[in-house]
């Protein structure tokens, strides 16, 4: 089990041959190993030119060296980051030496561990550490940052102190019955826990939002076969990825692949064209278009401008009117102008041709802005919560459901406190930590109890 009594070390960049790497030292015996190694103790904060030469004295690179006492560095410790040149063999010489010197290998994820430890951030603060490790778009990015900076531990924070203020007033006519207290106020307790709910409902809505930013908005590629959905997909990723035939049907499973759309990151995906008259291959390949589309954000609705009047699937034509789906009209190339079914004309389908790119920058700006839609659905303030976020929520707003017909009923108030209680335990496991002392404090700052 890691001990937060030793001194950890681990690369701190991707293992390969590059330009620099980086080594990062943490732990009670930093500040001896930055006199060990540097030569002398620098100002913190200060970066330092040096030659790293191990225990026996082997010159082993030219490296930068800067340290960062405690409480101010990322973990919390005296932290000693050295950057040399990008070789694994250099790396690996480094690390070996600063086994020797009493050194222990970090495990996985423990660096940050520590600063949470260390109350250099919160729970939700670790985790968006991996978000903006991993961000694949602008909006990912910035959600990345807004999470790091602790957007969710004030949210949090903030719903602690009224469940607090409401638990102390529960509290004190359990644990002192005797006192001269004011009168219970149930009606001010439950418009409390109301409005408890409604804050926890508001964040757990944000996580279909969390979601498609950190994974990407799915967008899948629907239409009839030899339409122009893999020449579509070819185009918008810009490489031959799915292989393109004039025979119908040459797409029978899914491919998926990543792109940017101006802020955010789609996961596209093309899919096995939708046959009226299916061949017993060519259903199986449906099948799994049809869960693709189950599970997607948005849709693209694939049409061929060279066969406008072409009767639809029936599971195509359920999806032309769902708001999450646009419209295009391929091959528009050769048809500028197709005479398109009045039903679907009244849609405003995007002319457009994979061969060409016309429409292509269009398609892009109507898939961002769709996708934006969700961030006003989350509402501008949105935290995007993750799914275990969204666990923890779940289970605050059934207990806070819980006390509530409680209230109303006039149940007994150990029971009331039991479940706010657990509303507690909920809040606590997003940012990792509640203080039970907190309680206390609301508790004799509202009442006098023991004058």
């Amino acid at each position: 089990m890691p001990r937060a009594s030793d001194t950890i070390t681990a690369p701190a960049t991707p293992a390969g041959t590059a330009a620099l790497a980086l080594v990062r030292i943490s732990g009670p015996d930093t500040k001896r190993l930055v006199a060990e190694i540097l030569g002398r103790l620098p100002p913190p904060r200060q970066a330092t030119y040096f030659e790293y030469r191990d225990r026996t004295g082997v010159l082993l690179d030219d490296m930068v060296g800067t340290w960062f006492a405690a409480p101010r560095s990322y973990t919390g410790e005296d932290v000693l980051e050295l950057s040399g040149h990008g070789s694994p063999f250099i790396s690996q010489r480094i690390l070996g030496d600063l086994l020797a010197r009493g050194c222990r290998l970090a495990e996985p994820g423990e660096f940050t561990q520590r600063a949470f430890l260390n109350g250099r951030m919160d729970l939700s603060q670790a985790e968006a550490v991996m978000d903006l490790i991993h961000a694949r778009s602008e909006r990912a990015l910035a959600l990345a940052h807004q999470q790091r900076r602790g957007a969710l531990g004030r949210r949090m924070a903030s719903l602690i102190d009224a469940l607090l203020g409401l638990l102390a007033r529960i509290e004190a006519y359990i644990d002192f019955p005797d006192e001269d207290l004011p009168p219970e106020d149930r009606q001010g307790v439950r418009e409390g826990v109301g409005r408890l709910a409604a804050e926890t409902d508001r964040l757990l809505a944000t996580n279909r939002y969390g979601t498609l930013l950190r994974d990407g908005v799915r967008t899948v590629i629907l239409g009839r076969p030899n339409v122009g959905k893999s020449s579509l997909l070819n185009r918008l990723i810009g490489r031959e990825r799915a292989l393109v035939s004039p025979e119908p049907g040459t797409t029978r499973d899914f491919i998926e692949e990543r792109i940017p759309a101006g802020p955010h990151c789609l996961r596209i995906v093309d899919t096995a064209g939708l046959n009226p008259s299916p061949a017993p291959l060519e259903r199986l390949g449906m099948e799994k278009a049809l869960e693709c589309a189950e599970a997607a954000d948005l849709a693209i609705v694939v049409l061929d401008a060279t066969d406008p009047s072409a009767p639809l699937p029936r599971e195509l034509a359920d999806r032309l009117e769902d708001p999450g789906t646009l419209v295009v009209v391929n091959k528009s190339d050769r048809v500028p102008d197709p005479a398109l079914p009045p039903e679907i004309s009244r849609l405003g389908p995007l002319p457009l041709s994979a061969l060409t790119g016309l429409g292509i920058d269009e398609l892009l700006r109507r898939i961002a802005s769709r996708a934006d839609s969700f961030q006003r659905e989350a509402g501008e303030d949105a935290v995007a919560i993750s799914a275990r976020h969204a666990h923890a929520l779940a289970e605050a707003g059934a207990a806070l459901q819980a006390a509530d017909e409680k209230l109303a009923a006039n149940g007994p108030v150990e029971l009331i406190a039991s479940d706010l209680r657990a509303v507690l335990a909920a809040y606590g496991e997003i940012t990792g930590k509640v203080d039970n002392e907190r309680m206390l404090d609301h508790l004799f700052a509202t009442f006098c109890i023991g004058k």
